[in-house]
């Protein structure tokens, strides 16, 4: 896990240099054929989390709604989804989960766009959809994916970029890999001895940076075995405070942006109420106990976070006694309906 988490810029700089031109035909494609019906991801896991990011970035930056399909609707229901002039962006490691595959082989001949960022370019959801754009992460073989989620991160900001013909996106993303290279070289040791005797604690985010609280919160669960459960910075505010005492333990990502200065408050009222708080800030953040690689773009920034934070879940599972690369009961790939 630590080695393929720390693999991850290089993978990043090589996906990067791969299908441009894919990537510039698709965004030409939506352009002149706009998804009027909307988009929709399709996801699981890890892969739902990278797809959270793609859909705040896609509505906080252009203003396009984004909606999260429930699978089942398709796979179990056998909901009768109007697909015409919608765009479906599938997000998977392995690409051979059958609720994955199916609704897109649906959503294909309804005349939808389907877009696979899947890391297995042979896969049956590549083979499946109309337009596969591979993550170029290489094979991963630690049950907890890293490098694969974050190249699904890139993926997803670079086709925001070609579709909407966003060059700062586009040139700041190129310019990411050295400041990952940064991120996983940061000192995150503040949070062994917090969260090494920690057996349930909460993992705060917002906007796009909600979609690295969600997978860190899952790789806490999965290779640490600490019951970690993740709250926007909006909502913890109502019934999830109650849960908050003296000695409990909260991760709080406060990359830059419009979301920051809530989430830096919202770490200041949890210390007064005496909660265990790992404050994951800029080096701005005088207050911070974890400091974050900042890319120069804030809709960036949530990928050198969760870059940082893979070193500490691998960390922190060892000082638990657990093996962070085979945690108990769970398969590289996991097949569902």
């Amino acid at each position: 896990m630590l080695e393929e988490s720390r693999s991850a810029p290089a993978c990043v700089a090589r996906q990067l240099t791969q299908d441009t031109a894919r990537y510039t035909a698709l965004g030409q494609h939506l352009r002149s054929a706009p998804p009027d019906g909307g988009t929709l991801t399709v996801a699981r896991g890890s892969s739902d989390h990278a797809a959270s990011y793609l859909a705040y970035l896609l509505m906080a930056r252009y203003g396009r709604l984004v909606t999260s399909l429930p699978m089942s609707l398709v796979t179990l229901y056998g909901a009768p989804l109007r697909h015409r002039h919608t765009l479906v962006v599938g997000i998977s490691q392995s690409g051979r989960s059958p609720d994955l595959v199916e609704p897109f082989k649906a959503f294909r001949q309804g005349g939808g766009t389907t877009v696979a960022l899947v890391n297995a370019a042979d896969s049956p959801l590549a083979e499946a959809a109309e337009w596969a754009l591979p993550l170029h992460a290489g094979p991963e073989l630690s049950v907890a994916a890293t490098k694969s989620f974050i190249c699904a991160l890139s993926a997803a900001a670079r086709l925001a970029a070609h579709w909407h013909e966003d060059q700062n996106l586009l040139d700041t993303l190129h310019a990411l890999p050295p400041v990952l290279e940064q991120a996983a070289a940061l000192d995150w040791s503040a949070g062994i001895e917090a969260l090494a005797g920690a057996e349930r604690m909460m993992v705060i985010g917002r906007g796009t940076g909600l979609a690295v609280a969600q997978e860190a919160a899952l790789k806490l669960k999965e290779t640490c075995a600490i019951q970690a459960e993740v709250f926007s910075s909006a909502e913890v505010q109502h019934g999830p405070m109650a849960l908050v005492d003296a000695g409990y333990p909260m991760l709080v990502f406060a990359p830059p942006g419009p979301a920051q200065a809530g989430l830096l408050e919202l770490a200041r009222q949890m210390r007064a109420r005496g909660a265990q708080v790992l404050l994951a800030a800029p080096p701005d953040v005088a207050e911070r106990q974890l400091t974050l690689a900042t890319s120069g773009l804030h809709e960036l920034d949530p990928i050198t976070a969760i870059q940082s934070f893979y070193g500490l879940a691998e960390a922190v599972s060892r000082a638990r006694g657990r093996n962070p690369d085979r945690p108990p009961h769970l398969r590289k790939v996991t097949s569902t309906l």
